[in-house]
């Protein structure tokens, strides 16, 4: 099975680099030929494009919930964020809805896209190191990604 893990952020923001941390350490750890780790800084049409012809896709990202404790990691698929059917730019195309476009344009998407976000505090802040609850719940979501990959 091909497989793509994929840090997504911005690695001078503070806790937005986590998924990008995440996918270097799940990257010195592995050395399978059908596993490729990346990094991006995209969203929504962008994410197609770094998707397309893999059969299974970890995307590691930063979020931000109201009532969240910062370093809290949750384990999500694409169904679990809303669907955006009316938007006025690229930039307000959620991932849901430009999967339903790969698809609509007969891409070749992943089966099983899984999601791990971890709950940011400062996403704003220029900065190379998160902050000190998100830099602990990086070591226990590179042990997640480990175990699913294997498992």
């Amino acid at each position: 099975m091909k497989t793509l893990v994929l840090g997504l952020g911005n690695p001078i923001l503070s806790d937005d680099a986590v998924g990008i941390r995440v996918a270097q350490e799940v990257g010195k750890k592995l050395d399978n030929p059908q596993i490729t780790v990346s990094e991006a800084s995209v969203a929504g049409l962008s994410l197609l494009d770094s998707i397309v012809g893999y059969d299974k896709v970890i995307i590691i990202d930063a979020i931000q919930t109201e009532k969240g404790r910062a370093g809290q990691i949750y384990r999500m698929g694409a169904d679990d964020f809303s669907l955006t059917k009316h938007f006025s730019s690229p930039h307000q195309i959620n991932l849901v809805t430009a999967l339903e476009l790969g698809k609509m344009l007969n891409l070749a998407l992943p089966q099983e896209i899984n999601i791990l976000a971890v709950e940011a505090r400062d996403v704003s802040t220029f900065g190379e190191r998160c902050t000190p609850a998100v830099e602990k719940a990086i070591p226990k979501v590179v042990k997640i990604v480990l175990e699913e990959l294997v498992g």
